[in-house]
């Protein structure tokens, strides 16, 4: 402890010394000056511009320092601009994707009510021919149903020829020619009922007489002979011809025997109904009379009625007013009518519907082939209780092979019908034809697809249906044409503020480049951008229609060291 302390005494004393022995040196040095004493010594101004060249040089070496850090050092990986050069060659466009396979044609029996299984005539896979017999089924609730499918058609047919003929009575117009009587007023907006008696119709074209005569004269008169009609109040006799002989038995007060004869004559406007007149008629040179006059009335009258209920629209009803057949007398507004018209209508189709199914179903029970195929589905046993919809039988001809497919929007253009199609089926390859191609889109996931419907000759029966297949076609070909690689054509905004395709070409400004508002990254300077007309392309390259020349140097893409790796 005494010796450590001894020891530090030393120290300082020895320290004290050297101190006083420098102090003596600096005193005993004539003319030596401290910096401490020089800096106070010297001029303001001077000190302050010292400070500024020692915060500039701090400056310089700090960027000194910097400068080393990045340039001294590699930062990362060497860029390198990579070029491709516009030259000729071939290019093939190729369309893929995948479809299902289906028969072209196949027809499947499927019953509507059950039955019972009576005999199955075919076997699963077996070859047949359009009308082979197929099965046998018991189905009392199939005939049921045609029956009433049926009796609903009679029933609406009926129906509907009631309503036809009501619905011309819109336009109410006799069925003959006549007079009219009995009229009765109708006004425009007035209503009308059906069944309503409008006026009497008589037809005074012709005037009908009936004369007695004695059976001693039967059988001289016959239908077709002409009379001789006298007419008193006309003071005129007129042609009759014999319409109709009846052998009745009538007995005159004076035993005389008679039959009837009915004589038509023709009207020239001066006839009337209860007019006198008598018929004669000569026979063998004899003039035979008739037992009394009698009266002349109308050939035929009838009751003029409307069919139909609704409002009038117009009439022409006068009392003695003489009219053709055909003619409107009277206009009818019958919306009433007419929907029922239409509803029945709609019944019918639907009940012939009905009938057309129920029978289709009934002879179904007792099947035969519809086309010639293959029995792809059997689904039936003897004995078997079938319910009803239930699909019994499948016969398909796989003799052509349809597969259904889409193609995407970018190359639907190129997809024509009758192209040729490479069809791959588990590694089995076979040749088919594009049939038809949808305007009718699907979009999904951004892109639109178009149905298209390939079709396969399949007579061995290889190609298998109700499975995916590949296939692949040529879309488009140029033997002899510009191409540069895919990834050379970039999609800009172009000055017009479309969207367009250019190629960077280096060199010289061409006189068709364009200036971009946007620049597009990665393109160095010495590059300028030229709007192309695209054509078709495959996996890597890209036709060039118009826009640069062969042999032009254009920008790909810029490639680093780390990317080569």
């Amino acid at each position: 402890m005494s010796e450590v302390m001894e020891k530090d005494t030393l120290a300082g004393e020895q320290t004290q010394t050297a101190e006083a022995q420098q102090a003596a040196e600096v005193q005993q040095a004539p003319g030596r000056v401290s910096l401490r004493d020089k800096w106070k010594a010297m001029p303001r101004k001077k000190r302050r511009r010292t400070i500024r060249r020692i915060i500039l040089l701090a400056v310089l070496v700090a960027a000194a320092a910097g400068g080393y850090m990045v340039f001294g050092h590699k930062s990362g990986p060497e860029a390198t601009v990579v070029t491709d050069t516009v030259q000729y060659g071939a290019i093939t466009s190729t369309v893929e994707g995948s479809g299902l396979t289906k028969a072209k044609k196949s027809e499947t029996i499927t019953l509507t009510t059950a039955g019972t299984v009576q005999e199955v005539l075919v076997t699963e896979g077996q070859q047949v021919t359009a009308g082979t017999p197929l099965f046998v089924i018991d189905s009392d609730a199939a005939r049921k149903a045609v029956e009433k499918a049926r009796t609903d058609v009679e029933g609406y047919e009926k129906k509907l020829s009631t309503l036809q003929k009501d619905i011309a009575g819109l336009n109410l117009a006799p069925t003959y020619s006549g007079k009219l009587m009995e009229c009765v007023t109708l006004n425009p907006g007035d209503p009308i009922s059906k069944d309503q008696k409008l006026a009497t119709l008589a037809d005074d074209t012709r005037l009908r007489l009936e004369q007695y005569y004695s059976y001693a004269y039967a059988g001289d008169l016959k239908v077709g002979q002409t009379v001789n009609v006298s007419v008193p109040a006309l003071m005129s006799s007129l042609t009759g011809t014999v319409e109709a002989v009846h052998m009745v038995s009538r007995i005159t007060p004076e035993g005389s025997k008679l039959f009837s004869a009915e004589i038509v004559v023709k009207n020239d406007g001066a006839l009337t109904a209860d007019m006198a007149a008598s018929a004669t008629v000569t026979v063998n040179g004899e003039t035979v009379y008739p037992y009394e006059p009698g009266k002349l009335e109308y050939y035929r009258v009838g009751d003029l009625k409307s069919t139909v209920s609704g409002t009038v629209i117009s009439s022409n009803l006068v009392d003695y007013l003489q009219v053709s057949a055909g003619q409107v007398l009277v206009r009818i507004d019958g919306e009433e009518s007419e929907s029922e018209l239409f509803s029945v209508q709609q019944s019918l189709d639907e009940a012939r519907k009905a009938l057309e199914t129920a029978q289709k179903n009934l002879d179904n029970c007792n099947a035969v082939a519809p086309i010639d195929g293959t029995v792809i589905g059997l689904m039936l046993q003897p004995g078997q209780e079938v319910e009803a919809n239930t699909a019994v039988i499948t016969i398909a001809d796989t003799s052509v092979i349809t597969v259904e497919a889409t193609v995407d929007e970018r190359n639907v253009s190129y997809i024509k019908p009758g192209m040729t199609v490479d069809i791959d089926q588990w590694g089995t390859p076979f040749m088919g034809i594009v049939e038809s191609v949808s305007l009718n889109s699907k979009a999904e996931n951004g892109v639109a697809s178009y149905p298209m419907v390939i079709s396969v000759e399949n007579p061995d029966g290889t190609l298998m249906t109700g499975s995916y297949i590949n296939y692949s076609c040529v879309a488009s070909e140029n033997d002899n044409c510009l191409v540069v690689p895919i990834q050379c054509v970039k999609t800009v905004p172009l000055p017009d503020g479309n969207p367009g395709s250019v190629l960077f070409v280096q060199g010289d400004r061409p006189d068709n480049a364009v200036d971009l508002e946007t620049p597009v990254e990665g393109v160095p300077e010495g590059f300028w951008a030229v709007p192309v007309e695209t054509g078709i392309s495959d996996t890597y390259n890209v036709e060039i229609k118009s826009g640069v020349e062969e042999g032009a140097v254009v920008f790909t893409q810029v490639q680093t060291e780390s990317s080569w790796m």
